[in-house]
């Protein structure tokens, strides 16, 4: 992604709408399941997004105690309260507002992720990013990234850009060395604000509406998103979003599409049935 692309444009248009559904997860925290349910079990690379919102301690309390993962990568972005995560190989750090953590799990860990708050509003992000079959097996990595370290820009109509992954008028985002290549922009349209970011055309890409409303794409062919809607987004090389009569806020996230098969069992993503066996047995065994 880049803001010097010339010549014709081709934006990309909403291809399908859909919203989450209510789930539980970890010690029975509730969230809105976005990708990773029947309705849209995937959008490739992305295996998996949540939306974690609740200001009742009940709904969040409980965390997400000690499991494993294999063969994929989590980014928990947070926008409001603290989490706390650890693993079996002695890494530790604090999400705190604004903040975000890419963990690529690899060959397997055993981590936590357990609220640092026992009252106010936790509200957050969880991505998950497929590995390419040469990486399933790779070293676990964190990259963890204080609010600071993640710069914003703005541009045209006063739009701010937080930049976690990719570039924004020059400006690049902290994440690196990822093999899907991830744009992981966080958006902030003022009222009736509109924005268009160049978006590299071979990368497979969504948008979600956590605040306001907001027209995605471009004249007749837009389509209005309205707060915890998801718009898939076609093919393109550019990205348009107008907020409508109040401000609007969305995630517009991109990788690159793997197109491999998947296996998967819970906590657990590889490429075949047989590699899923082997991770179950590597886990029961002790052996992340």
């Amino acid at each position: 992604m880049n803001a010097t692309a010339s010549g014709p444009v081709n934006v990309r248009t909403v291809t399908r709408v859909t919203r989450g559904q209510a789930a539980s997860d970890g010690a029975g925290v509730r969230l809105t399941r976005i990708i990773g349910g029947p309705g849209l079990p995937q959008v490739d690379p992305f295996l998996l997004l949540d939306e974690f919102r609740s200001d009742t301690p009940g709904d969040y309390i409980g965390g997400f105690p000690d499991h494993p993962h294999r063969g994929f990568e989590t980014v928990t972005y947070m926008l409001a309260g603290r989490m706390r995560h650890a693993d079996n190989q002695g890494n530790a750090g604090l999400l705190t507002p604004g903040s975000v953590q890419w963990m690529t799990a690899g060959r397997g860990l055993i981590h936590s992720e357990m609220p640092e708050q026992e009252d106010g509003l936790l509200w957050g992000f969880q991505l998950w990013v497929n590995l390419p079959a040469a990486d399933k097996m790779t070293a676990p990595r964190y990259q963890d990234i204080a609010p600071d370290a993640i710069p914003e820009v703005t541009i045209a109509d006063d739009v701010v850009v937080r930049v976690l992954a990719g570039s924004v008028a020059g400006v690049t985002g902290p994440v690196s060395g990822i093999a899907t290549r991830p744009v992981y922009l966080d958006i902030h349209l003022p009222a009736g604000a509109s924005t268009a970011l160049p978006l590299a055309g071979d990368l497979s890409a969504f948008c979600y509406l956590y605040a306001g409303s907001a027209s995605v794409g471009q004249a007749a062919a837009s389509r209005v998103l309205d707060r915890g809607e998801l718009g898939l987004l076609g093919p393109g090389d550019t990205f348009c979003a107008a907020a409508l009569n109040q401000p609007a806020r969305l995630i517009l996230v991109a990788g690159l599409a793997l197109h491999e098969p998947i296996a998967r069992y819970g906590p657990f993503v590889m490429n075949t049935r047989e590699e899923i066996i082997a991770a179950v047995e590597d886990f029961n065994a002790g052996r992340f």
